[in-house]
């Protein structure tokens, strides 16, 4: 995860918000979660009678400053995070976290108090129910306090699937302002459920392995008493599952895996002269994943015009590290989505409709197998299609949700720690 430079890092907080964020600091450490939660409510959701004078002083001086619709944003996000970065660290206190952002479900009624300082405090707690700070505030919540049993509903929206994909959080639980205490929180949270992702995976496919090799010896039935079943770990369906499996660990190109092919492709354009040729020989690497069938009709085509359009001013120049990077970005650009501006992705799903989303993910596959440096870029750009679709249902997405999926698996056989190789025994 990278760190970059904030609104946070940059603004330096008042003496009055240092105030506040002093006095939250203490609370954490004295006080229970319910305290907590309640203190919260008190101070920033009523506004009236809190029950340390100086710090509603110093807060009310915050809310009316004249810049506060623009940065108190910033200051209650923040006050949030002191509360759940500390809780985050204890299991036993992270159900605390969903609480706390369930504050703001129901803001409370500014026209309801007579203090012009509650009033405008209310009316600014409500303008930030609607910025990027809450919705990343929710995200977490999810991830923190979603049950896996819900994720069978086929009519959630598929916001609530955020905790599945830990290579989103980066881009969708992290905002503007995030400080670097929030970053670490993030950074933990995401190491914490990819090595339980690929923990139960691994712990599956060794099931899977054993109950096949039962099968081949016929002693099924005494195996099954011995043989605990182990839950498929995904929303893939067990052959969509092993499918995905197969392609991503297994040989996709005669005796040679995804890994061999990247690696053949590097050692042969190291020898390239030109990046000219080099776009040549991409073009042939990605083609042999795509059906013949699918690609004469537009898609081959478009490939290779895009990549003839791709920095056709270096065409004879050498390769460089720089060049790869570029070429691989703006290819992800391409099949996948743009931008959050320019969200078009019409190649993508026809990509899904003709290939299927294991093809079409090991196609992405190849180019982050050529680049690594690109593999935060493609995350980027499956976390701009997961915020475009987040309210809309599973079922209202199947192709997505089975991306995002396949996507887990193939960064978890690839890049992560989840230990497969007894699949080479049934391979």
């Amino acid at each position: 995860m990278t760190t970059t430079w904030t609104e946070s890092d940059i603004r330096q907080p008042s003496l009055e918000e240092q105030q506040l964020y002093d006095h939250l600091l203490y609370c954490v450490q004295v006080e229970s979660c319910s305290q907590l939660i309640e203190r919260f409510r008190g101070l920033f959701l009523d506004g009236v009678r809190y029950e340390e004078p100086q710090v509603w002083l110093a807060l009310e001086k915050v809310a009316m400053n004249k810049r506060a619709e623009q940065e108190f944003k910033f200051v209650l996000n923040r006050c949030c995070h002191i509360l759940i970065n500390r809780w985050q660290m204890q299991p036993q206190l992270q159900g605390a976290i969903p609480e706390l952002v369930a504050l703001f479900e129901n803001p409370p009624d500014p026209a309801r108090v007579q203090s012009r300082g509650a009033r405008r405090l209310r009316q600014l707690v409500q303008l930030f129910t609607e910025t990027e700070q809450y919705i990343t505030l929710q995200r977490l919540s999810r991830v923190i306090g979603e049950s896996a049993e819900a994720y069978s509903n086929g009519s959630i929206a598929v916001g609530t699937l955020i905790q599945r994909y830990p290579y989103l959080y980066e881009h969708c639980l992290l905002s503007e302002d995030s400080s670097y205490e929030h970053q670490q929180t993030v950074r933990q949270i995401q190491s914490r459920i990819q090595r339980r992702f690929e923990l139960d995976l691994s712990q599956y496919v060794t099931y899977q392995v054993r109950r096949a090799q039962s099968i081949r010896t016929q002693a099924k039935e005494a195996q099954d008493k011995i043989i605990q079943p182990v839950k498929n770990p995904t929303l893939l369906s067990e052959r969509e599952l092993a499918a995905a499996l197969k392609q991503f660990v297994g040989k996709v190109q005669g005796s040679d895996t995804y890994r061999d092919v990247a690696q053949s492709f590097l050692t042969h354009s190291s020898q390239t002269t030109s990046y000219g040729a080099f776009k040549d020989d991409l073009y042939e690497y990605l083609t042999t994943s795509i059906d013949p069938s699918y690609g004469k009709r537009q898609f081959n085509d478009r490939l290779y015009n895009h990549l003839k359009s791709t920095l056709p001013h270096c065409d004879s120049q050498t390769p460089t590290e720089f060049l790869l990077v570029r070429t691989c970005s703006q290819l992800l650009n391409f099949l996948v989505v743009e931008s959050p501006q320019r969200p078009n992705h019409f190649i993508f799903v026809d990509l899904i409709t003709n290939l299927g989303a294991t093809l079409t993910t090991g196609l992405l596959l190849k180019i982050v197998l050529l680049c690594r440096k690109v593999k935060p870029y493609l995350e980027k750009r499956f976390s701009i299609l997961f915020n475009h679709y987040e309210s809309s249902t599973r079922d209202g997405v199947p192709w997505l949700v089975k991306s995002l999926e396949n996507l887990n698996v193939a960064f978890s056989v690839h890049f992560g720690a989840a230990d497969l190789s007894c699949l080479n025994q049934i391979m």
